[in-house]
């Protein structure tokens, strides 16, 4: 890519205005600390707690583009690194997201990156040590990481598994933050703003979300993330009844199971 390809590149991942991130401990702090030193980092928490709202407010603060990949199950290595394609009977590289974040200085994040194939995260090794370079074996290049690029990567610990989880030689490449459900006034603030309700009823979607995340020994995969209360939040800011709302966006997502959804109706009813 060309000098100005790359810039053009580079404001094109910007994040133009802040997100909204209500800090809940010392991330900050450690995230600065962390790109300073240009040490790569991986989030760990549940589902819907803010994790990929924190990266971005973090690109944004730090006036960094973000790129980013959700990884999966079909993830391969080609489809971080680049492939040749053909176009108008021309054969053209096409870099793919983690190269092109390496030539930009991006922070490139990795969102669930437990759920992508082993031999696939094997090519992030080498940019989260002193080397700092990606090697792109079907150009026979080896790229020098740009000084302002920085991986970071996420999972959710409460899939973990012997078939899904991070291999030692890749966790002890990272720095380590623990993220969890806010406190309940914090949860409530969030959910009230990004929602745009009423302190009152955020408070009550938060108490719901305590009550359904202790159910969650009882058969439920995953708790009600904090993502989930703020859908149920827009649901009835444009007018949908509470319970109707809270069935929808919060129970309803996350169990398939009659006698689940039953019990999680109750607890809606006992909140509302």
């Amino acid at each position: 890519m060309t000098d100005a390809a790359i810039r053009a590149d580079r404001e094109s991942y910007r994040i133009k205005e802040a997100p909204y991130y209500l800090e809940t401990g010392g991330e900050v702090a450690i995230f600065e600390a962390a790109y300073a030193s240009r040490l790569p980092v991986m989030l760990k928490g549940p589902t819907g707690c803010g994790k990929t709202r924190f990266v971005e407010y973090m690109a944004h603060r730090l006036d960094r583009p973000l790129v980013t990949v959700a990884c999966h199950e079909d993830l391969f290595a080609s489809d971080l690194i680049g492939r040749y394609l053909l176009k108008h009977d021309e054969t053209v590289w096409e870099d793919g997201p983690l190269t092109r974040a390496v030539r930009m200085g991006a922070i490139c994040y990795l969102d669930e990156i437990v759920e992508a194939r082993k031999d696939t995260t094997v090519v992030i090794h080498p940019l989260t040590d002193n080397r700092r370079t990606l090697a792109i074996d079907k150009k026979g290049e080896v790229l020098a990481a740009h000084p302002d690029f920085v991986l970071v990567i996420s999972y959710n610990p409460g899939y973990q598994s012997v078939l899904k989880d991070l291999k030692q030689s890749t966790r002890q490449r990272f720095i380590s933050m623990d993220f969890d459900y806010p406190a309940p006034d914090q949860e409530a603030e969030i959910v009230a703003r990004e929602g745009g309700i009423g302190r009152e009823i955020a408070e009550r979607l938060v108490a719901l979300a305590g009550k359904i995340r202790n159910v969650r020994e009882h058969g439920l995969t995953e708790g009600a993330g904090t993502r989930l209360l703020i859908y149920a939040a827009q649901l009835i800011r444009c007018g949908v009844a509470v319970q109707e709302a809270c069935r929808a966006a919060v129970c309803r997502p996350l169990t398939d199971d009659e006698r689940l959804q039953e019990t999680l109706d109750d607890l809606i009813d006992d909140i509302f």
